[in-house]
């Protein structure tokens, strides 16, 4: 068995919050380094079944061998049609699970350009089969739409002043590597707090590369879909952009936080959550696993 590549975050929290019955059926969305599908696995007999999606190649060395486990090569944003290829529709699903968190492997490649601690080609891309990198985007862009995507994404102040940076700097040269990146933006990083400023633009980028909350808003509805009732989705974010929208969508059932109420002046909700706040690492495991510390887990069950 291939080497875990991914330390799963909140990992009893999350088997928990699923509530396991060992003859359901369940779609781990993210599936990366395997540690939440296999953890699935232990809790499954012989009559239950795991999807697990994941659109990146690199994830195919991580699979378990195990029956009953299904490997779907596609980004979770086409869930539904994948699984009805498969013959599982909606209201058949017992359970859904979605870490959102970047893995390590992704940022301990190095040339796979998700980090700006090491020079390597600027792509960020999760899907390698698709055309559309970072680099493209830096050097295509208007300063207008990289200023809206570091806005959004990134939650950054002054993005238009970063923006004019990266296009001053690509008028002289291509921005081709993460160095080159750090080159344009260092009028615009702050001498304090500079790691904390690129994480945020590096956050930001690779989140538009990807389409990354389009792609999460497309899997929170259908996971309603798909879900049976009284099935649970599990979500672990690691930003605020992302946890407002799942909050929001177990919540509500949109992504505004608006409560809808029917005739009666109920609640249109679909789903009850779990619990009222954010389930976070205990210190312990942020000790273990760093890359935990700004996990939240939140758990919506189908009425």
């Amino acid at each position: 068995m291939t080497e875990i590549y991914h330390i799963p975050a909140l990992a009893e929290e999350t088997i928990e919050g699923l509530n396991i019955n060992p003859k359901g059926i369940y779609v781990d969305l993210t599936f990366g380094g395997g540690g939440h599908s296999r953890l699935i696995l232990e809790q499954l007999s012989e009559e239950g079944i795991l999807f697990s999606f994941d659109q990146d190649a690199d994830a195919k060395a991580n699979l378990t061998g195990a029956p009953g486990h299904i490997f779907v090569e596609s980004n979770f944003r086409f869930v539904r049609s994948q699984l009805r290829l498969r013959g599982v529709g909606d209201g058949e699903v017992d359970g859904i699970l979605a870490d959102l968190g970047v893995s390590s492997h992704h940022f301990d490649t190095a040339e796979r350009g998700f980090s700006f601690k090491a020079e390597a080609p600027l792509d960020m891309r999760m899907n390698q089969r698709a055309k559309f990198s970072a680099r493209e985007l830096v050097n295509s862009y208007s300063a207008e739409e990289l200023a809206r995507v570091l806005k959004e994404y990134g939650e950054l102040e002054t993005t238009y002043k970063i923006a004019s940076c990266i296009v001053r700097h690509r008028e002289q040269k291509e921005i081709v590597t993460t160095a080159d990146l750090l080159e344009a933006v260092a009028p615009c990083t702050p001498k304090k707090d500079g790691a904390k400023f690129l994480t945020k633009l590096f956050q930001a980028l690779r989140i538009e590369v990807n389409g990354e909350m389009e792609a999460l808003k497309m899997a929170l509805e259908q996971s309603a879909k798909l879900l049976k009732p009284g099935g649970r989705l599990c979500i672990i974010s690691y930003h605020s952009l992302e946890d407002r929208l799942v909050k929001n969508f177990i919540k509500t059932g949109n992504f505004e936080g608006k409560v809808v109420k029917d005739f009666y002046g109920n609640p249109s909700s679909q789903m009850i959550a779990i619990s009222k706040k954010a389930i976070v690492p205990t210190p312990e495991e942020v000790e273990r696993n760093p890359r935990s510390r700004s996990a939240k887990l939140r758990v919506g069950e189908m009425k």
